[in-house]
This record gives structure tokens, C-alpha cells and sequence, in this order.
């Protein structure tokens, strides 16, 4: 059986989906095929490469990137990071299993500079705590 592939999309791809895209590498390895994309691409958010760095997740060499509609298309997972990238994410084919996974932008955390590296870390925990469940129901599927 081929590797799954799974596609992680939010608005400017440069946080949420970055990061679940990091916990994905770190948990799946190389039994999934894991891709990340935005509505719009934006640069990678710097904080979310710094909370990532504190968990041991090098993220420094992702790059931010479209939606690319091909890989979108022959994917077996689009999973949506926020309700913008739900709403806006293309149409599927049927064999595409879409999951949505809201997560507050953590890019949008106001306060000290500490509350807003605390409001990081919370989203790259959750993140992470979903990730991890999810490839373990993967690999149950798939019986890897």
C-alpha cells in the first residue's frame, strides 16, 4: 500500500499548518507523505519556529507555500487548521478525507511578550496532542 498522504492547510501557512506539518515528520517519519499549504502564503511566523525549536522540531527549512491544487487533489487527508482555510479551501475530490481542526491563531495573541510566547506554546501543544492521535489512528488503519 502506498503512504498516505496528508495535507495540512490553513490561511497564510506559516504557523498552524507548519507546525501540525512538524509533529506529523516527528511522529509519522516516513510512513505518511506530509505537506502543508495556505490560502495565501505568508512567511513562516518566527515564534512558531522558536516554540516548535523548544519541543525539539527543527521547522527552520519549511517554507510557506500555496495551496498546490494537484497535491490537494491526490492527497488521502486535507485537514484544515481555522475556519478561514475551511471556508476558502478548494472543492476535493470524493476520495479526499477532509477533517477540520480549528486552533486559534496564536499569531493574533495579544498582551507581554511573554503571554503572546505562552498563547504559541498552548496552540503547539494542542497541535501536537491531535497530530499524535491522529497518526496513531493512521497506522491502525493502515496497520503499519
Amino acid at each position: 500500500m502506498e503512504k498516505p498522504i496528508v495535507y495540512f492547510i490553513c490561511t497564510g501557512n506559516s504557523c498552524r499548518s507548519q507546525m501540525a506539518e512538524g509533529w506529523a515528520h516527528h511522529f509519522a517519519g516516513d510512513k505518511v507523505t506530509v505537506l502543508s499549504g495556505g490560502i495565501e502564503a505568508h512567511s513562516l511566523n518566527p515564534k512558531a519556529i522558536q516554540v516548535m525549536q523548544e519541543a525539539g522540531i527543527d521547522m527552520s527549512n519549511h517554507t510557506s507555500d500555496l495551496i498546490d491544487t494537484d497535491v490537494l487533489n491526490h492527497s488521502d487527508y486535507a485537514i484544515t487548521l481555522c475556519g478561514d482555510a475551511y471556508d476558502k479551501c478548494p472543492v476535493t475530490p470524493t476520495h479526499v478525507k477532509r477533517l477540520h481542526w480549528g486552533f486559534e491563531d496564536p499569531a493574533r495573541a495579544v498582551g507581554t511578550e511573554e503571554q503572546v510566547m505562552n498563547k504559541f506554546r498552548e496552540v503547539r501543544d494542542a497541535i501536537k496532542e491531535r497530530v499524535q492521535s491522529f497518526v496513531k489512528e493512521l497506522e491502525n488503519e493502515v496497520g503499519q
